[in-house]
This record gives structure tokens, C-alpha cells and sequence, in this order.
């Protein structure tokens, strides 16, 4: 009997896992840790999504299994959202499939549509489902750059040259976690047009779609006229609404991608338990306006975090989208590496970040800044970061 499982194998350590089990140590400790690694909201739903669900879980009937592929209202909000968001038509029955988050959607999908020795291209540094989903499916992964530039359409091309076998899938998450890039509508035009030159599925992550800042929206792959030919698209209710715990998200689009989604769910799971879908019904079609207050927290907050980081001796960039800042390593810190910066600044200024590190091999010498503690600590954050980086510097 072997103990050398193939698909553990394949997986390094979780490195975000460890900084994350050091804030967790502290804590129990009894330290007052500032958590800005983990994109975790700090704000609750909509009071009328949370009474939705307390109204329907009251219900003897609601506490069966419910349906795979989503309720049929679920499904139909999200058309309807798109439609009003985007000015995108989709049939709720065969270009929409909930899912258990947008995590559990990519994963799924990788399962459905990839074979071992595929070769899927996934951005890097990349979200790490991105491209362990793949990974734990059996394909292998070539990394293409995360800059919408045009060294990335350079990397495509080459990878379509070079790669044997020939790339199948491509993976694009705009806005970016962890790097909070964005794209225009030029971009996803150049990509469809790319796609079917190429016979190339795309996964499109849009799970920041309502977390943009400056007066810029975000825009949809399949606002593209011919997109669902070769896309689907994947979002998330976690951040929008600040609904992370209850594990909602979608898949939209190609109606090939979304039924061999939808067949591969079937075996895996009865759906999300209905109440949380009927409350999620309810965040889609009721009252948007928490969608803009959201919006505008988090960019009071980018503003405050990368003022304040400049004056503690930090510059930062100020992220166009998302709920992240990527932020290269502090001057004099470069050497230390990002997951040993990340353990210092924990145990010495009591303040969490993401290594990058933990995010690819390209994400080394980055820290993953999230936006999630309010101002007042933001502040606080800055103060012993700044304490931090004159009582250690290096050189």
C-alpha cells in the first residue's frame, strides 16, 4: 500500500497556509494582529439578503437537497444582472450554472474539461487556484504573464509555437488578484480574436467585477460579440456583497463549457443549501446600493493605506481595482524574500500580509496588501510598519 498519492505530490506546501497559521498562533496569543493577508471582508450582507435567508431556512420544506446546477431564480438573476451590468443576454438554463464560489467553479471545471498531459496557460503570479485546479486535474501548467501588454501577446504566441502538445485552455482573472491589474474592452476583443484563431477555451475570473475605483467599471470578456463561442466566465458574490462565507458564485457563458461544468457538479454535489440561494435572489434583485458602498470603502481605504504606507517609509501602488495592492518589498528588504519579510512583519510589527511568493515563482520579492481592516487600523498598520522598518533595516 503506497502513501505516495499522485495529486499530493503535485501540490508544494500552501505557502500562504503558513504565514496564515503564525497570525492564527499570535492571536491565540492574546497579540493584537492587523490582518491584511487574506481578502477576508470585514463587513456583513445586506440586512434584507440575511432576513431572506432566515425566512426561507424557517421553511420544513427548504431543508432538503437542492438542485446541482442552482435554483432556476438563481439562475435568472444572474442573467438578469448581466444583462443590466454588461448589456450581455444569457438563457439561465443553459449559459448559467451556480457554484459553490468562483474556487470551487475553476476547480470543478478544470476536472471537466482537462486530461493528464494537458497543457493549460495560466497567468503568474496567479490566484492558486488558477492553476492548481489544473494541477490536481493532472494537466500541466505553462505560465504566461499577468501585463496586458504586449510581451503577454508575445507569450501567447510563443506558447502556441513551442508547446507540445498544444495548449488547450487559457486562464485570465481582470481585475487580477494578486496583482490588480485591469484590461479595457480592446484587450478582450484582441483575446476572443485570439482564442478562435488558436481553438482556445478561455476561463475568465471576474470575481473583483464590482471593485473598481476612479470612475472606471470593469468590463466582461463577453461583452464581446462572438465571446461565448469561446469563454465563460466565472464571478463571485464573496466580495460584491460581502458574502464570502456563503460560498456563492457562477459560470457563464459557452454552452458546451457550462453543460460539461454543469454534468461534472452533478456527480460532486446537491448545490449550495437552498436558503442561501433564495437570499442570494434576493442580493441580485433587491437594492444595489450597498454594491456602490462597498465600492467606495474600499477605495477611502486604498487611499488611506497608501498615504499612510508612504509616510511610514513604504511607497505602494495604488490599485486601479480589487481589494489588494501589490506592493514590492520594502528598500533594504529585497534580499529577506517575501515570505521571510511576511514572518517579520508579523511577529515584529503585528501586521499580516500574503507573500507573494505564494502566488508563483514571479510573485517573489511582492507582498499581497489587503484592503479588509477599517481606516483607524489602516493607520495603525502604517504606524508599526514604520517603527518596524527603522528598528530592522538592513544596510
Amino acid at each position: 500500500m503506497s502513501d505516495e498519492f499522485y495529486r499530493i505530490k503535485r501540490m508544494p506546501p500552501y505557502v500562504i497556509a503558513e504565514v496564515n497559521a503564525m497570525r492564527h498562533a499570535a492571536r491565540q496569543a492574546g497579540r493584537d494582529i492587523i490582518d491584511l493577508g487574506m481578502g477576508n471582508p470585514d463587513q456583513p450582507p445586506p440586512q434584507h439578503v440575511i432576513d431572506k435567508l432566515c425566512e426561507v431556512a424557517a421553511k420544513p420544506s427548504a431543508h432538503g437537497y437542492s438542485q446541482s446546477k442552482g435554483i432556476p431564480g438563481l439562475r435568472r438573476a444572474q442573467a438578469n444582472y448581466y444583462q443590466r451590468r454588461f448589456g450581455v443576454e444569457l438563457d439561465p438554463e443553459t449559459e448559467v450554472v451556480v457554484t459553490m464560489g468562483s474556487k470551487e467553479g475553476l476547480s470543478s471545471m478544470a476536472t471537466a474539461i482537462s486530461a493528464p498531459g494537458d497543457v493549460i496557460l495560466a497567468p503568474s503570479p496567479a490566484y492558486p487556484i488558477h492553476t492548481y485546479g489544473f494541477i490536481i486535474a493532472g494537466a500541466t501548467i505553462r505560465s504566461v504573464p499577468t501585463t496586458p501588454d504586449e510581451y503577454y501577446w508575445k507569450a501567447l504566441d510563443n506558447a502556441m509555437a513551442y508547446t507540445v502538445p498544444r495548449p488547450t485552455v487559457l486562464v485570465v482573472n481582470y481585475p487580477s488578484n494578486p496583482t490588480a491589474e485591469t484590461v479595457d474592452l480592446a484587450f478582450y476583443e484582441r483575446l476572443v480574436e485570439w482564442a478562435r484563431e488558436n481553438r482556445v477555451w478561455v476561463l475568465s475570473d471576474l470575481a473583483y467585477s464590482e471593485l473598481y475605483y476612479d470612475g472606471k467599471p470593469t468590463r466582461s470578456i463577453l461583452e464581446v460579440p462572438g465571446a461565448k463561442d469561446v469563454a465563460v466566465e466565472f464571478t463571485s458574490m464573496s466580495k460584491t456583497y460581502s458574502m464570502a462565507g456563503w460560498r456563492m458564485g457562477f459560470c457563464v457563458g459557452n454552452t458546451k463549457l457550462v453543460a460539461a461544468l454543469t454534468r461534472v457538479k452533478s456527480y460532486l454535489d446537491y448545490g449550495a443549501f437552498t436558503p442561501i440561494q433564495a437570499a442570494a435572489c434576493a442580493a441580485l434583485n433587491g437594492p444595489q446600493d450597498v454594491v456602490e458602498q462597498n465600492r467606495l470603502r474600499y477605495q477611502q481605504r486604498r487611499d488611506v493605506m497608501v498615504e499612510s504606507f508612504a509616510r511610514a517609509g513604504w511607497e505602494i501602488p495604488s490599485p486601479p481595482a480589487s481589494m489588494f495592492t501589490w506592493a514590492k518589498l520594502p528598500s533594504g528588504f529585497e534580499d529577506m524574500g517575501s515570505l521571510e519579510f511576511s514572518k517579520q512583519l508579523l511577529q515584529h510589527a503585528e501586521v499580516a500580509v500574503a507573500a507573494g511568493v505564494g502566488f508563483g515563482e514571479e510573485g517573489e520579492g511582492y507582498v499581497r496588501i489587503a484592503m479588509v481592516e477599517n481606516e483607524q487600523r489602516i493607520r495603525q498598520a502604517a504606524r508599526n510598519i514604520k517603527r518596524f522598518l527603522a528598528e530592522h533595516a538592513r544596510g
